[in-house]
This record gives structure tokens, C-alpha cells and sequence, in this order.
């Protein structure tokens, strides 16, 4: 069952759902939207072909970057990005993270494949910022870049896998 205004808000006032920095003006009808900060990772371009097994780590065919003004995320670009704002869910809760639609109509996928949240996490989020578009895009941080929402589990469940502390 997805939260609304109504149920978040009583989750965040008995402390079950924490967001830091958590500004009201961010919550709409059923979903909250989630801040990009200035941090990104950008892919580097290597003449070789990346095996995909379980340990494989994007951070070494990544290198940081700090967004000063802005970053242009050129057609067919993907980054990754992450979330100004901390969540902390309790163990019967989980999200979704998802485009917001004024930036899909612009070919911005802020989250192409992994957009489930686990119960019981407490970290930002890291986005998969993609330009499905046929423009160059600016990314700026400051900017409210997707939405989260929020989902009742039935049961109780905590993530403790790789990413729970999760950074950029």
C-alpha cells in the first residue's frame, strides 16, 4: 500500500521514517521529492570489456566529480548522482524512486534500473541519471530531481547487504 501526504507525515512525526534535511514543501499528494546534490560519478572510456559478476565495482570505472555550477549531460550520457536527503526507514516500510515527469519529457531518466528501496535502509540515494534525449541537459544541484514513495510491507525485513551505508 502506497503512503500518502497524510500517512508520511504521521510516520515522520512518530519517527518511524526520518529524512535529513526534510523540507514539507518537498511532500506532494503520495510521494516526496528528493534533492540532487553536487556530487556525481562520471564513466570513464576504456578499451575494454567490463565482466559483470558480483564483485564488480563501478567506482573503478568512475572518478568524482563536485558540480559547481552545473554538469551537461550530453545524449546517451549516464552518471550517477546522489540525494541530498538521508532516509530511514523502518522495517516494515520500502520506496520506490522514480522520475519526475517534467524532466521525462525532457529524455531525463533519473533512475534507469534499480529504483527499489529496502526495508530498514538509512542512506542517500545514488541515481542513475541518464540523457535519453536528443539535447545536451544541465544537470544543477539544488534541483528536486525525483520523487520517492513510500510502500507498507507486509511483514518486517532489513537490508544489510552492500550498499546499506551507501555513498557515491
Amino acid at each position: 500500500m502506497i503512503l500518502t501526504k497524510k500517512e508520511i507525515l504521521r510516520e515522520i512525526k512518530k519517527k518511524r521514517i526520518k529524512i535529513i534535511p526534510f523540507d514539507i514543501k518537498s511532500l506532494g499528494p503520495a510521494s516526496l521529492d528528493l534533492t540532487l546534490d553536487n556530487k556525481i560519478r562520471i564513466f570513464e572510456n576504456i578499451d575494454h570489456t567490463i565482466d559483470i559478476f558480483e564483485n564488480t565495482d563501478y567506482s573503478k570505472i568512475t572518478k568524482k566529480k563536485i558540480i559547481k555550477d552545473k554538469y551537461i549531460i550530453k545524449p546517451g550520457e549516464l552518471v550517477l548522482g546522489i540525494t541530498k536527503e538521508k532516509i530511514t526507514l523502518p522495517e516494515d516500510i520500502c520506496g520506490w524512486l522514480s522520475s519526475r515527469s517534467r524532466f521525462s519529457r525532457l529524455g531525463l531518466m533519473v533512475h534507469i534500473t534499480a529504483p527499489f528501496v529496502q526495508p530498514g535502509v538509512s542512506n542517500k540515494q545514488v541515481l542513475e541519471i541518464y540523457n535519453a534525449g536528443p539535447n545536451n541537459l544541465g544537470l544543477i544541484p539544488g534541483t528536486k530531481i525525483c520523487q520517492f514513495i513510500f510502500e507498507r510491507c507486509e511483514g518486517k525485513a532489513k537490508y544489510t547487504g552492500k550498499f546499506k551505508d551507501q555513498k557515491l
